[in-house]
């Protein structure tokens, strides 16, 4: 069995569509990193996507994990066109387009961005390939609101808009249990 603790970044508080731009985590909550890192497990091995906000996260609870390289395929989604710009911005250049995208995920994509299924089929292979390779062990990876949708609809055999439903908050824990039998979802935004 191998256990998959999904950690998402510190908050940027950035109010528009935050994908492959580094923006910085607000990290100055030392109390709850310290309690998040207290969460997760002693001997579980640290990756986080290549983006600031999740490094420095990682950096922030790792105490002395092992660490892997940044992940570059565990990204949040790039939005392509709408990347920095608030719902509203979108909605006026493109209500159409913006309703299909949040309303029925899964082809539709952003001008020059990633369809839901395209962020899937990467972030699963990556997953795949960090589970394979670490068969057995406990992995934490800090990674983002869109990746860890990803792996909920997958967990708990979702449709996109299911998944959708779900709250994911900064510095929170979605975990699993993946064996040769499947997944199991142990618990979904869980703050300390």
């Amino acid at each position: 069995m191998t256990e998959l603790h999904l950690v998402r970044h510190g908050p940027t508080h950035a109010k528009t569509m935050v994908g492959w731009s580094d923006l910085p985590a607000d990290l100055s909550d030392t109390d709850a990193l310290a309690r998040l890192s207290d969460h997760l497990p002693d001997d579980g091995i640290v990756v986080s996507s290549d983006l600031v906000r999740c490094v420095t996260t990682a950096d922030a609870i790792q105490r002395k994990r092992l660490r892997l390289p940044h992940d570059p395929q565990l990204r949040e989604i790039h939005f392509g066109d709408w990347e920095l710009k608030n719902f509203k911005e979108i909605e006026a250049e493109d209500p159409v387009l913006s309703r299909a995208y949040w309303e029925n995920p899964g082809d539709v994509r952003p001008p020059n961005g990633e369809s839901w299924n395209e962020v899937c089929a990467r972030v699963n292979h990556a997953i795949d390939r960090l589970i394979e390779t670490h068969k057995g062990g406990k992995l934490i990876a800090v990674v983002h609101f869109g990746v860890i949708l990803t792996q909920v609809q997958r967990g708990e055999m979702l449709t996109a808009e299911e998944a959708f439903s779900h709250r994911i908050d900064n510095l929170s824990v979605t975990s699993f249990k993946v064996t040769e039998a499947g997944w199991k979802t142990t618990q979904i935004n869980h703050t300390s």
